[in-house]
């Protein structure tokens, strides 16, 4: 199946799980021109109806499980065959690392969520793309909970009810690579009826966290630390976590070496990007400001390249959801990009739109106090270390 372009027409992209824009924002930045999106989040609707109105169209009620059985090609004005991109990023709970310690932890296919992907491949059929793009945790690639076999065969009947020949390629890319100032591991596969795939190449210039907040407003709402490890804060240096406060770090040894999950009590070093961005927010769970606080919501959003004046929807806890669970718009920029070029698309020819500038001045750190607060001393002492690989407490 061929399908011929204009010189003039603009790529079109269509989007599943599309949450509050990240990967559409670094599409449309690369030149792609949205025909619909699919999302059931209240929130996140409300997030993309303020951000884009109906530049992006929201389809039917969200749910990719109706639009897989009932959407037509026509119903978002393209031809058979003749949308260029479908792009989505498909709930990564059921594959997370970091969703280990919850109730339905790295299930896999054994969670409902990852029924999506099957969803997804039957809104391909009816769609016939040139190109599929979807991002997800590296466990959604490689490991126990690796979806890489299931993607190989979807791939195979799309090509074989398509008449045509999908190629399917994939990489673990970490987003600080392309200056996303946030250390943020993600699986992008690429599923192609156009021939092979050129990656885009690794950026020579690192952001930092500094780089990303160094001005943040005056009058942006800065929460507090608050728990019962928020005095501890203060005492764990930049760049560190509680594994600061073992037998192996520099601190009092009041934990037990990586018997905790490692984003707990983690602080960023302003030199360094960003810790990967969460989902959640707990009095414990980081990355924490080097200022000894939670990070505020714009601050979460610059860190993952979301532009300062993209409005987030609902209460803090729906936007920290939103923007932990969006796909960083420079890095979707870059592979659409890449796309568009794979695509014999109109590549933009000015410079990343959404790349951050680097900080023309120096950052000025807190002093670390000489003394562990009194509250903790009681719990200075031997403490045993995890007991290594798969002997330490399971996932639930």
């Amino acid at each position: 199946m061929t399908t011929r372009r204009e010189p003039d027409q603009r790529l079109s992209v269509f989007s599943a799980f599309t949450g509050l824009g990240g990967m559409d924002l670094g599409l449309e930045s690369a030149g792609f021109c949205s025909v619909g999106c699919l999302e059931t989040d209240h929130e996140a609707k409300l997030t993309l109806k303020a951000n884009r109105g109906d530049l992006w169209p929201l389809v039917g009620n969200g749910d990719i499980a109706v639009a897989a059985s009932e959407l037509q090609p026509h119903d978002v004005g393209v031809g058979p065959g003749g949308l260029d991109l479908l792009a989505g990023a498909p709930p990564c709970q059921p594959f997370s690392k970091a969703a280990q310690w919850t109730a339905t932890a790295r299930l896999g296919t054994a969670d409902a969520r990852s029924t999506c992907l099957d969803h997804f491949f039957q809104l391909a059929r009816r769609l016939q793309p040139r190109v599929l793009l979807l991002e997800n945790v590296p466990g959604f690639v490689r490991g126990p909970t690796s979806q890489l076999t299931k993607l190989r065969v979807l791939t195979r009947e799309l090509g074989r009810y398509c008449d045509a020949h999908y190629e399917l390629d994939f990489r673990i890319l970490n987003a600080a690579d392309y200056g996303v100032p946030q250390n943020r591991h993600r699986a992008i596969i690429v599923i192609s009826r156009v021939g092979p795939f050129t990656w885009p190449s690794a950026s020579d210039e690192r952001r930092t966290a500094w780089d990303a907040l160094h001005d943040a407003p005056a009058n942006d709402r800065r929460p507090q630390a608050r728990g019962k490890w928020a005095d501890l804060l203060p005492t764990i240096p930049p760049g560190e976590n509680y594994q600061w406060h073992t037998s192996r770090g520099g601190g009092c040894s009041i934990f037990g070496y990586r018997t905790r999950y490692s984003s707990f009590l983690r602080k960023l070093h302003p030199q360094q990007p960003s810790p990967t961005i969460a989902s959640t927010i707990g009095p414990a769970n980081g990355p924490f400001h080097w200022a000894n606080r939670p990070l505020s919501v714009w601050e979460m959003k610059r860190l993952q390249s979301l532009p300062s004046d993209w409005a987030i929807e609902g209460n803090t806890y729906a936007q920290v959801r939103q923007v932990g669970n969006a796909t960083p718009p420079l890095l979707a920029e870059i592979m659409g990009r890449a796309l568009a070029r794979h695509l014999d698309g109109a590549v933009p020819t000015n410079m990343l739109r959404l790349q951050l500038p680097r900080a023309a001045t120096a950052c000025q750190l807190p002093p670390l106090p000489r003394r562990l607060p009194p509250k903790y001393s009681p719990l200075v002492g031997d403490h045993p270390d995890h007991p290594g690989a798969g002997m330490g407490p399971k996932p639930r």
